[in-house]
């Protein structure tokens, strides 16, 4: 079953550590934010096959945007 990852908070995407087809670990780094000076890994909660990246860096993201999906 696919998990989708989603931003908690409203933030800005520093960098994009993973990209389509990439292989990642549980607790894996997959993007790094910037929320309020601080910086925040967003870590796989399970390993997996990245099937999509939903984000590039820049980008500002709401509570609940998607950020990637791992399959």
């Amino acid at each position: 079953m696919a998990e989708e990852v989603r931003a908690e908070m409203v933030s800005t995407v520093l960098t994009v550590e993973v990209a389509v087809g990439d292989q990642v670990a549980t607790d894996q780094t997959l993007v790094l934010l910037e929320s309020m000076k601080m910086e925040i890994p967003v870590l796989a909660e399970a390993g997996g096959s990245v099937s999509a990246v939903a984000v590039e860096p820049g980008q500002v993201l709401q509570a609940g945007d998607l950020i990637a999906v791992i399959d």
